[in-house]
């Protein structure tokens, strides 16, 4: 009897784990068998114990409690992994699944999760990294079909880039367009501007703070110095926030030089909290691969340690860079902080229409329906006072443009219905990217600081940034979470709340009246969404009655820095 139940799942037929395909990684070289006795962990997504209903989504919230009991991990499915896994000589990790997660960690050797998952690992160079590869699918036992959703670690090959770009810098010469990490060369002098200044343009409520809020920020790489953070506030006026740096899948704060990722980590820190003063800032350092990405989100949307109220990304990449499973997986990490009232806010990419591949494509996790995609503009303006903004697009000199665009993948929603957002190239999706603007030319950038340098730096990686601030600062104010915020902003009578762009295009696509696929809705009157979102968050109050938004104080502005 014992030596039948050691061979239950290795006797059964296999079966393809659906969106399990994985491109070959064709610009690698030096292919060498993975070592058989190496050790890795992969992470083996379980489906839910009842699906959600993302039809209610922004209208409904669940609490804590509610989510675990109704939509965590189900236990047969937990059941059926841990027989599998015990089989194959594969150890779980301790405490996985946690009460709320849906992801059980598996630990051994390559040589027993080729035969667990049916899969060839092997080794290949990019770019003078040694990756460990799978190519193809992952084939399970048929028992396990429907009870694993995803499983992600195989391959450690680098997922997304950050969607950063400096400008006119030094640093450029030496990494200009390596690495994934975009740089832009100034054309032509420009005008730059701190955090703040944007914020007051944009009529973000002065004198507000955000202080209970926490802003969680998902980094895929670099890090970040508290001299820097202390130094840059001090300048700015304010006091540096607290920041706090939280391990996943053994990512790091490791901060190295202005070369690498460290300068979307400040971005992002810097931009965030400088305009939601008084927030905490967490971090989620995790591995770049599609593994890391999708464990940072859940980490931060299941924290019940630090409980951000908003989560800011700015890494991604082409949707045809990515397995279906892992697409799948990120969206449903990105229900869940719907579903629990917490906003997500995402880059939209730096490479206009074309999202850097072939044909018109748009940015993951950007193209998430349960996301807040964010693109973005060309911005001028003085005081409170903006002259000029159009689309973000300097592509003519190699500075980038927003990204922006129609899902393959995802369906149009029910909320962008009525928004004429164009068809998608492909047989399915349809969900229009993105949904809100904000200044992203590196022309017309931020002023930061990075490793001791003072850089100005756009893209959209900077704009979701500034909209999870924003959120924050709502999010006080209302004395409520925002959450899934694209119902309310898409309805008809919000659209006062937001600057139109109706010039400029970012390729395929033009701006005009209304949302369009390069600026979405627009670009933020602050104090008008926070208003909009507050008429919501007092309806369902008890008590009625939302905390006042205070007003945009007339005080003498700060010239924006201009560059020669």
């Amino acid at each position: 009897m014992a030596a039948k139940t050691s061979s239950r799942f290795s006797s059964q037929q296999r079966v393809v784990l659906a969106g399990s395909e994985k491109a070959s990684l064709s610009a690698a070289t030096g292919e060498k068998p993975a070592r058989p006795s190496s050790v890795l962990t992969v992470s083996v997504i379980v489906r839910r114990k009842s699906p959600l209903n993302t039809k209610r989504l922004g209208k409904d919230r669940l609490t804590r409690a509610q989510y675990r009991q109704q939509h965590a991990a189900d236990p047969a499915a937990i059941t059926l992994v841990r027989a599998f896994a015990k089989e194959f000589g594969l150890a779980v990790e301790k405490g996985t699944p946690k009460p709320e997660r849906r992801t059980i960690k598996l630990t051994g050797t390559v040589s027993a999760m080729q035969k667990a998952f049916g899969v060839t690992l092997t080794q290949k160079v990019l770019d003078g990294t040694t990756y460990r590869v799978r190519e193809g699918s992952i084939q399970l036992p048929a028992e396990l079909t429907g009870a694993v959703e995803a499983v992600l670690g195989l391959d450690n090959r680098p997922q997304a880039q950050p969607h950063f770009r400096v400008l006119d810098s030094a640093i450029n010469a030496g990494t200009g367009g390596t690495k994934g990490f975009a740089r832009a060369h100034a054309a032509a002098a420009g005008t730059s501007y701190t955090p703040v200044q944007v914020g007051e343009l944009y009529q973000f409520p002065q004198g507000a703070t955000a202080a209970g809020q926490t802003i969680g920020i998902i980094e895929l790489g670099g890090g970040y110095r508290a001299a820097d953070l202390t130094a840059y506030f001090k300048g700015l006026g304010q006091k540096a926030p607290k920041v706090t740096a939280v391990s996943v899948d053994k990512g790091k704060n490791s901060p190295g030089n202005a070369n690498g990722a460290d300068g979307e980590v400040m971005l992002d820190i810097e931009v965030s909290a400088s305009v939601a003063p008084g927030a905490k800032i967490v971090v989620y350092f995790a591995p770049n691969t599609d593994q890391g990405f999708i464990d940072a989100i859940s980490s931060a949307v299941h924290d019940t340690t630090n409980k951000p109220s908003v989560i800011s990304i700015s890494w991604g990449g082409p949707e045809s860079s990515w397995t279906a499973q892992a697409m799948t997986a990120l969206d449903a990490a990105c229900q869940s902080a719907a579903a629990l009232g917490i906003t997500v806010t995402v880059a939209a990419g730096d490479n206009g229409s074309s999202d850097g591949a072939t044909g018109n494509n748009v940015d993951f996790p950007a193209s998430s329906p349960h996301v807040l995609a964010c693109g973005g503009t060309k911005l001028i303006g003085s005081g409170s006072t903006i002259t000029s903004e159009v689309v973000w697009n300097e592509l003519a000199s190699s500075e980038g443009a927003t990204g922006g665009g129609v899902s393959n993948v995802f369906a149009l929603p029910s909320w962008q219905a009525n928004a004429h957002v164009p068809a998608p190239s492909g047989s399915t999706g349809g969900r229009g990217v993105p949904d809100v603007c904000g200044d992203a030319d590196p022309v017309t950038g931020y002023q930061v600081r990075v490793d001791g340098q003072s850089l100005v730096i756009g893209g959209t990686s900077a704009v979701a940034p500034l909209w999870a601030g924003l959120i924050a600062l709502n999010n006080q104010q209302n004395g409520k979470s925002a959450g899934f915020i694209q119902p309310q902003i898409y309805a008809a009578k919000a659209a006062s709340a937001f600057h139109d762009i109706v010039s400029g295009n970012n390729g395929a696509f033009s701006a005009g009246p209304g949302w369009d696929a390069c600026t979405g809705l627009g670009s933020p009157i602050g104090s008008k969404i926070i208003a909009l979102l507050g008429a919501s968050a007092s309806a369902g109050k008890k008590g009625g009655g939302k905390k006042p938004v205070p007003k945009p104080t007339k005080k003498k502005s700060v010239p924006a820095r201009k560059r020669s």
